[in-house]
């Protein structure tokens, strides 16, 4: 397409430069809106023949081409040509191409500016969908993994030392907590992007009288934006978007980091199926969890997708800015990364094993029912500072002799307390501590069966 031809460069002379050209086309990426454009564009037309401000013949003409073209785009058999710049002015050219007049008028009433402010929430709206879904299937696998696992006890750690014994199953039941907070993330921030931009114009509206709310009511949207100055610049949802896969990247994180320690020969309290880990080109007894390892570096490429999304908003001018068209590069390059990393983690997951026997015959390092024998003594009357101090002291005895506190003779025991009894070797052990766990969501068996069965139920539900 030539220069001239292009109606919205009619005020330049001459033919743009080819490093102009390449180096301001987005249509190499923003191709991807070319559904929802169609869709915008449909709605558009349809909100301008209500408004008597084309006929229904044109109408007609218009949506017809507009669907033409969508089905040609997704055949693959529509030839983009990056002088047009971006997704909107391709389509937009094609459908003058096709119809002719009735083409020329689909733009009346609107800019780029509404045009792409519309498309990009369109789309997000139907991503966030998406995303929720993985992060169903990956809650789900959570719990299925967890419900064999409620009587199996593995130690919890605190700065990365062991801490207390919890249940297998209630420690798979952190992550679906937090990837629950994920989910309802998303779903606040597509509900505060849900607002349609269009008839916004180029900033400050338009002098036709345009219907702005049958075009926000025909794309389902809740309601338009306010403010036409507002409209074209918001960007803010992109910010939100991209940090709710960052914070979402973080727990996918945190998930792979455990397990690849967890599948250390170190530690082996699982093992991840052959299918889904790599070998060495130098070791051949290596067996590398290089898929985790992957979820957690790509979180740094989430990071970075938020970082540049705040920078591009950080110093703009009111109205639109052609920075802003830099904004899709990230949110589709977070939207993919954290998609794959959420379909990967459920295929681990879903391809993982508990070592339960090689746990259990570890149970006993690290003095896991220390806390429990300070409340033991708290049960007795003993101020919980106190209790600290004597279950401190009788550790510091344990590791000289290499003892648990379990050997520990009753008279030993009495010699740092009078307050203990025969009966504390019932409050001794991990079985015996993960058993007395009594405050609600904590890690004991009964609390994960109830957990389970509470998920189950809303998992369903969704």
């Amino acid at each position: 397409m030539l220069h001239k031809d292009r109606s919205w460069e009619k005020r330049l002379s001459g033919e743009p430069d080819p490093l102009m050209i390449d180096f301001v086309e987005s249509l190499s990426y923003d191709r991807r809106l070319y559904q929802h454009d169609i869709r915008g564009s449909i709605a558009h037309a349809s909100m301008l023949v209500q408004q008597k401000i084309i006929t229904p013949s044109e109408y007609e003409a218009i949506a017809s081409g507009l669907r033409e073209i969508g089905k040609e785009i997704e055949a693959e058999t529509f030839v983009f040509d990056k002088k047009d710049e971006d997704i909107h002015m391709a389509i937009e050219s094609a459908l003058i191409a096709k119809i002719g007049t009735p083409g020329e008028k689909l733009h009346t009433g609107r800019s780029r500016n509404d045009q792409v402010a519309t498309d990009i929430r369109l789309w997000m709206r139907a991503q966030i969908l998406t995303l929720q879904s993985k992060i169903l299937l990956l809650q789900k696998a959570l719990v299925q993994m967890a419900e064999p696992h409620v009587d199996h006890l593995m130690p919890s750690y605190t700065h990365f030392q062991r801490a207390q014994p919890i249940v297998i199953a209630a420690y798979l039941l952190s992550f679906v907590e937090q990837l629950e907070r994920d989910h309802a993330r998303l779903g606040d921030c597509s509900a505060r992007l849900n607002r349609s931009p269009l008839g916004s114009g180029a900033v400050a509206g338009s002098t036709l009288p345009l219907n702005r709310r049958i075009t926000a009511q025909a794309l389902d949207f809740q309601g338009i934006c306010d403010n036409s100055i507002d409209a074209v610049s918001d960007r803010d949802f992109c910010a939100e978007f991209i940090f709710c896969c960052s914070l979402l990247g973080a727990h996918l994180s945190r998930l792979a980091e455990d397990w690849i320690i967890y599948a250390s020969t170190e530690f082996s309290f699982l093992a991840i199926d052959d299918r889904f880990c790599t070998s060495s080109s130098m070791m051949p007894q290596k067996r590398n969890p290089d898929v985790l390892e992957l979820v957690r570096g790509k979180t740094g490429t989430l990071y970075g997708s938020l970082m540049a999304m705040l920078t591009l908003l950080k110093a703009q001018p009111s109205g639109y800015n052609r920075d802003l068209q830099e904004d899709k590069i990230h949110v589709f390059a977070a939207s993919d990364t954290v998609e794959a990393c959420l379909t990967i983690t459920e295929a681990v997951v879903q391809n993982t094993t508990f070592n339960t026997e090689h746990i259990a015959a570890n149970m006993d390092r690290g003095y896991l029912d220390a806390t429990a024998l300070a409340e033991y003594l708290v049960r007795r009357g003993v101020p919980f500072r106190s209790a600290h101090g004597i279950v401190g002291s009788l550790v510091a005895l344990c590791e000289q002799n290499d003892q648990r506190l379990l050997d520990l003779t009753l008279e030993q025991f009495q010699a740092c307390s009078e307050a203990i009894e025969e009966d504390v070797y019932q409050s001794l052990g991990p079985d015996k501590v993960v058993q007395g766990y009594e405050s609600e969501g904590a890690a004991g068996p009964r609390q994960a069966r109830a957990q389970i069965e509470g998920w189950k139920k809303r998992l369903a539900e969704r």
